[in-house]
């Protein structure tokens, strides 16, 4: 039963993506289409107000500007709004205005489509910065990352000498992509019991004659974009465990195809900007065989037991149920567990801290290799960069130059990749170390054994992957790591966007070649095999030994 569950919601997914892919190539494929009669009438006011009437395309060195100057003034704006919120309107609570180092991590965690929250929703932030910082941002870095990823993807498939027209991509990912699809699922969640309301929190006389107030607040919006938008930043402090951001297994699917849907269907886009739909199917493929293999492993490890409780002889009929809500059981705790970290999106329905040891490999493991699906964008770029290092290595072996979509892929490309490749792990793994000797890192650790380790490494590895969520038993409300996170996040999201783009830039230059028989396909199952290889060899390469001083060994000693 639980394994029909989870097939069902894959093949719910499958369905999904060919339509959803083609109407994201009709949204950004820069030519008259179907959408324009729908949205134009919204869209021109917005081109007019802001000066683009033109919308002449960039290079991707201005594209890159433009996206960097538009977040840098939403980070202004946010920081200015979270320290005079006790000010502001909307705040029937009266809470405070948020600490410095905490306000910088906020907006930088957000902007960054990261949503690691080192605070509690319902009481550290007013209904007026939930909606005008939270949920906007939420809203914009979605839009950032997804214009990115299009600007990549016309970059390396595209004949012209531009990667598209920044400002006119983030207005149309916000009005044609993610405000319809986000109204909708509104509605939906209102529909099933979530609230969505301004009036402050509710107070109610408990059986024992206790006043107890109950948070509520406007809820189902931005669960909404949460999860369309993979942000994963919950209203409330327990994020999608809470009843009233997730209140049944059928909004526990709804949650987990929202953020899903739009990352599995990027690939097929793709495939159609390269005038190859097979080329959609490989990197989707390659993607789905990762995901399985990762699912399959954090469904068995907790459906198991916990390896203490069977030692100890305790029925575990029921599986490892610590920090999971009853109403989703062991099989939609684990969908949701792989799908949050796979899509890069945070929110969780269980507690990630109390995984068993070999569960907890799986959210690690899919934020360390960061290219299973993704954020918006994220994931396909990544599995992209994958494939042309793939092919780079095919090409060494047989002594060719290697070429990918018609270009030749030469040393500057392959120097940018590696930049790409190597910013991950060093921005995990050396923070990680400095917390590790540090008093100041160690201080925040609430267990001193193997799993202290894993999660100061899970909480580098989030940040540094603009995941957000975390082992929550780390003690991370203090400066240090308010601003050490806070700088991982950043070099995260945008050390791997400016060396991609670089990538797509240079390609887009490159004379393209005719295909002959030494050329590699790279449309086959042959090459989904090769990619599969490739980035379990690197995952391997540089985060075995960090996991193997974590969860593995965790689970050696308790067995």
């Amino acid at each position: 039963m639980d394994i029909l569950q989870m097939a069902i919601v894959i093949g719910v997914l499958a369905l999904m993506v060919k339509p959803l892919g083609t109407y994201l190539y009709q949204v950004f494929r820069n030519e008259a289409n179907a959408t324009d009669r729908v949205f134009s009438r919204i869209e021109k006011p917005i081109f007019s107000l802001i000066g683009l009437k033109e919308r002449n395309g960039m290079t991707w060195k201005t594209y890159g500007l433009s996206f960097m100057a538009t977040n840098i003034a939403l980070v202004a704006f946010s920081y200015v709004i979270l320290r005079l919120q006790r000010f502001l309107p909307l705040n029937p609570g009266g809470i405070d205005n948020m600490e410095q180092t905490l306000s910088f991590n906020t907006v930088i965690s957000f902007m960054t489509n990261t949503n690691l929250q080192h605070y509690s929703g319902e009481t550290g932030l007013s209904y007026f910065s939930q909606m005008i910082v939270i949920t906007m941002m939420m809203f914009t870095s979605a839009a950032t990352g997804l214009c990115v990823a299009i600007a990549f993807v016309r970059g390396m498939t595209s004949k012209g000498q531009t990667v598209g027209n920044f400002y006119e991509d983030f207005v149309k990912a916000h009005t044609r992509v993610f405000f319809p699809l986000a109204l909708a699922v509104t509605l939906l969640l209102v529909a099933l019991r979530v609230p969505q309301t301004l009036l402050p929190a509710l107070q109610v006389t408990g059986l024992e004659g206790h006043t107890q107030q109950i948070a509520i607040g406007p809820v189902a919006s931005l669960e909404a974009i949460k999860h369309l938008g993979t942000n994963g930043g919950g209203f409330f402090g327990v994020n999608s465990a809470h009843p009233f951001e997730n209140p049944n297994p059928l909004t526990n699917v709804i949650e987990i195809i929202s953020m899903w849907s739009l990352a599995a269907a990027l690939p097929y886009t793709y495939g159609l900007f390269a005038r190859n739909r097979k080329q959609g199917w490989v990197i989707w493929a390659a993607m789905m065989i990762l995901f399985v293999l990762l699912l399959s492993l954090v469904y068995a490890s907790e459906s198991s037991g916990s390896p203490v409780m069977n030692r100890l002889g305790i029925d575990a009929s029921q599986g490892s149920m610590e920090g999971k809500e009853v109403r989703f059981g062991i099989a939609q705790s684990a969908l949701f567990t792989t799908v949050t970290t796979a899509a890069t999106t945070g929110s969780v329905n269980n507690m990630h801290d109390t995984l068993t040891p070999l569960g907890s490999i799986t959210p690690l493991a899919l934020m360390m290799l960061n290219c299973v699906f993704g954020g918006k964008g994220v994931g396909l770029v990544n599995m992209l960069m994958y494939a042309i290092l793939a092919v780079f290595l095919a090409g060494l072996m047989v002594g060719r130059t290697p070429e990918f979509l018609g270009r030749k892929i030469e040393a500057r490309e392959m120097k940018l990749i590696a930049i790409a490749i190597l910013a991950h792990p060093l921005i995990i793994l050396a923070p990680t170390a400095a917390a590790l000797a540090t008093e100041l890192g160690k201080a925040a650790i609430t267990n001193p054994s193997f799993h202290g380790i894993s999660q100061v490494l899970y909480e580098y590895t989030s940040s540094a992957a603009n995941n957000g969520s975390g082992f929550e038993g780390l003690g991370d409300n203090t400066p240090f790591w308010n601003i050490s996170t806070g700088l991982v996040m950043l070099l995260g999201r945008y050390v791997s966007m400016f060396a991609l783009l670089a990538v797509a830039g240079s390609l887009l230059r490159k004379q393209w070649v005719p295909e002959t028989l030494g050329t590699l396909r790279t449309d086959n199952g042959l090459f989904v095999g090769i990619l599969v290889g490739t980035v379990l060899m690197i995952g391997a390469l540089t985060f075995l030994p960090a996991i193997v001083l974590g969860p593995i060994a965790e689970h050696l000693t308790i067995r």
